[in-house]
């Protein structure tokens, strides 16, 4: 854990005043700990565009009884297995499956696995999660 360092900042009153109704409503007890994470977060979009290496998920929502998807899923999958480092299958309902896959690795072929697995024939919905490894972040 690195050492705190304390320094102050002004802003506009009604400002501030926004951003502690945004935080209560997220339900942070103070502003330091909310101010980093908007930090973090800014450093985590960085990541991502300068290539580093980066983590995340891509969640999709399909339904199972569509012919060949699952095979199509998976052989996507395989295709790039260079990023992806676990996936999880969860049965929804009767007809519609959660897949989430946890992935590591060049933010390009992230964005190109999501962008596949999204624009699938049969694929309901596909979101990308993008994160950290945490190294760059502290």
């Amino acid at each position: 854990m690195s050492k705190v360092f304390r320094f102050g900042i002004s802003l506009p009153k009604a400002l501030i005043d926004k951003f502690d109704e945004f935080i209560r409503g997220k339900n942070y007890t103070n502003r330091s700990k909310a101010f980093g994470d908007l930090i973090r977060q800014e450093l985590v979009k960085k990541e991502w565009l300068e290539g580093k290496e980066i983590a995340g998920a891509v969640t999709l929502i399909y339904d199972h009884h569509k012919r060949e998807l699952l095979n199509k899923i998976t052989d996507i999958q395989h295709d790039f297995q260079k990023v992806i480092i676990s996936t999880q299958h969860i049965h929804l309902d009767h007809d519609n499956c959660l897949e989430i896959v946890a992935i590591k690795g060049n933010p390009k072929e992230a964005q190109k696995l999501a962008d596949t697995l999204k624009s699938t024939k049969g694929v309901k919905h596909a979101t990308l999660s993008m994160s950290s490894t945490g190294k760059a972040i502290d």
